[in-house]
């Protein structure tokens, strides 16, 4: 183990894919850990997470430059829930930490709070704090709804646009959304890999939306513009209930919905991201929403343990 590599959680799935390819694209030697299975003749070497065994997975990132970690789960399911999410977490910056590991960066989530009444943002704070009370370099990079290659959020909604007359939006469906496209989030990522100082930074797009809004551009860029009713939040999600029985998938839950009309998926600052959505739209259009991207069978289904190397996601945001 003599070779400086970076190592990426989930190089083989969604934001951690195209962190990756940045690296490599940089001349950098990457290795991942993942359960998933390396493909074909892939220059990413994949090890195990190791969440169990501390001592070996610290040995696996014995070298390391820098740790991108993307690990985290979108919802609780059967034995996945966030709390284990969270340890998992600690044990890998503490296994960097022992490693002597240079710089790690964490994926985290926009506007985290510790007393969050929000399993999910409240975890997201609680790992931030591990990592800032750690010792080690690191940067904090706060995503909003992330789209591109390999979307399920935006796809979904694509489908449901498709096949249905009119698509319901919870409440006024005013709150705001600003995503940021996955290219943009892995150039940040980088950034901050390459940098000695601690920061956070949030990673927006440069188009913002109100929700109502965010759905009429995605039918509009697909040749699919459909009327957007406002409904109760109860109404939306036995909607969602049963869409989800028709796809075998979680469409969104009510922990989702409910940060999403608290506005938590839209940043106070400049935004970063550089790509804008309706220009991604636009040139996806012919292929978005054709099939539905399913949550479930990406990150939950593999593992008959229980256990997931999901990747970062947002309220209502189901890659």
């Amino acid at each position: 183990m003599n070779e400086e590599f970076d190592v990426v959680t989930g190089a083989f799935s969604y934001s951690g894919r195209a962190i990756a390819a940045r690296l490599l694209e940089q001349g950098r030697t990457v290795r991942t850990l993942t359960q998933r299975q390396a493909p074909p003749d892939s220059p990413i070497s994949a090890y195990p997470f190791n969440f169990d065994r501390p001592d070996e997975l610290a040995y696996t990132l014995r070298g390391a430059d820098t740790v991108y970690n993307t690990y985290w789960v979108r919802f609780e399911r059967g034995r996945v829930e966030f709390s284990e999410a969270v340890n998992n977490t600690i044990t890998l910056i503490n296994a960097a930490r022992e490693a002597g590991v240079r710089r790690f960066v964490h994926v985290s989530i926009i506007r985290p709070e510790a007393d969050s009444p929000l399993p999910y943002f409240k975890g997201k704070a609680i790992m931030e704090k591990a990592l800032v009370t750690s010792g080690l370099s690191y940067g904090i990079v706060r995503p909003t709804v992330i789209f591109g290659r390999g979307d399920v959020f935006i796809n979904n909604i694509a489908w449901m646009l498709r096949r249905f007359p009119v698509f319901a939006v919870a409440g006024d469906g005013r709150y705001p959304i600003q995503p940021v496209h996955v290219d943009d989030l892995a150039r940040i990522c980088v950034e901050v890999g390459a940098m000695d100082t601690d920061v956070i930074r949030d990673a927006a797009g440069p188009e913002s939306f109100t929700f109502t809004g965010f759905v009429k551009a995605i039918g509009a860029g697909i040749g699919h513009p459909r009327r957007v009713l406002s409904v109760p939040v109860p109404v939306l999600l036995g909607l969602s209930r049963l869409i989800g029985v028709l796809v075998r998938d979680v469409v969104v839950t009510r922990q989702e919905l409910d940060g999403l009309m608290a506005g938590l998926v839209a940043s106070h600052e400049p935004p970063e991201g550089r790509i804008a959505l309706t220009r991604w739209i636009a040139e996806n259009a012919a292929t978005l929403g054709a099939q539905w991207a399913s949550e479930i069978g990406r990150n939950y289904e593999r593992d008959s343990a229980g256990s997931v190397a999901a990747e970062p996601a947002v309220p209502a945001d189901g890659r």
